[in-house]
């Protein structure tokens, strides 16, 4: 397989196997190597007690997607590290956008740059993320080696 449908089998496994990114409604779009796009509409079951979108949900959207990007590989990627800055509120409604982008990638750690913006290009948070690479390949030829 080359790295592009590798990417694209790690985005079916993640997509189907993220069982929090579904309950909050985070949609994997795409997933390219070293790259990945999620998305998530602003719903109420995502406010604070301010009404405003709770930061743990801008954190869960930009996570899955740091994870499709250190694991685009189909090398098993965990996280090290996260730290993020929320930067404005989406107003209520608003379709939010997390792209992580790997800007370094090493032997056995990558360093990973995610953004989160609204549907008007309003930053809404910026993150930065260090991912340990294990030895392990969670994909063979496109099929899944873990928990089949």
């Amino acid at each position: 397989m080359n790295e592009n449908e590798t990417a694209a089998a790690v985005h079916r496994f993640m997509a189907e196997r993220d069982q929090l990114a579904r309950r909050l409604g985070v949609e994997l779009v795409a997933v390219r190597p070293g790259y990945a796009r999620t998305e998530m509409r602003m719903a109420p079951h995502l406010t604070n007690g301010h009404g405003l979108l709770h930061g743990a949900a801008v954190f869960a959207l930009a996570d899955v997607a740091f994870a499709a990007a250190c694991n685009s590989s189909g090398q098993t990627a965990l996280a090290l590290s996260m730290d993020i800055h929320f930067v404005t509120t989406p107003k209520p409604g608003a379709v939010l956008t997390a792209v992580a982008v790997e800007i370094r990638r090493g032997g056995r750690t990558a360093l990973c740059r995610m953004t989160v913006t609204d549907d008007e290009e309003n930053l809404i948070a910026e993150l930065h993320g260090m991912a340990y690479r294990k030895k392990e390949q969670f994909l063979e030829d496109g099929n899944w080696v873990i928990g089949n």
